[in-house]
């Protein structure tokens, strides 16, 4: 009650905060959260979800940087997939119809469920094998019109 007092009348004291160490810097960094795959599957887990979502838990696939999202610790016996090299693991992955699933040291399993690329384009990891769906776009003559005057 004392302090709340000092505060309303103005006359709390006021200790100039030290600037060493002080920083506006995030702490967390991308190259920071690079995935290290010797450890065992609970400890994958808390990496990955101790950088959702930013700055993102990476690692490389087929020389691309892969950002995992979404992953939980899977106690199953291992799913049918399809398996993924994945860059210093020591098994690869494998994609299945729930997402990627990934192995510990300990040879327990992670799932993750969700993959984002380097463009910042963000899958399900179930669809990683998956032909790209995306169609171009037609536009019809009056769009083209449209189009061309606003540009």
């Amino acid at each position: 009650v004392e302090a709340v007092h000092l505060i309303a009348n103005g006359k709390a004291p006021r200790i100039p905060q030290p600037e060493e160490g002080a920083t506006y810097e995030g702490i967390q960094k991308k190259e920071n959260a690079e995935i290290s795959w010797d450890q065992p599957a609970a400890a994958l887990h808390n990496w990955i979800r101790g950088h959702d979502k930013v700055p993102g838990a990476w690692t490389t696939i087929n020389g691309q940087v892969v950002t995992f999202y979404g992953s939980s610790l899977l106690d199953a016996s291992v799913p049918a997939g399809q398996e993924l090299t994945i860059k210093g693991a020591s098994r690869p992955g494998l994609v299945t119809k729930n997402g990627l699933v990934v192995f510990g040291n300990d040879g327990k399993m992670v799932l993750v469920r969700n993959l984002q690329f380097e463009d910042g384009k963000m899958i399900p990891a179930s669809k990683y094998f998956s032909v790209d769906d995306t169609t171009a776009l037609e536009l019809t003559e009056e769009e083209k019109k449209i189009a061309e005057d606003i540009r």
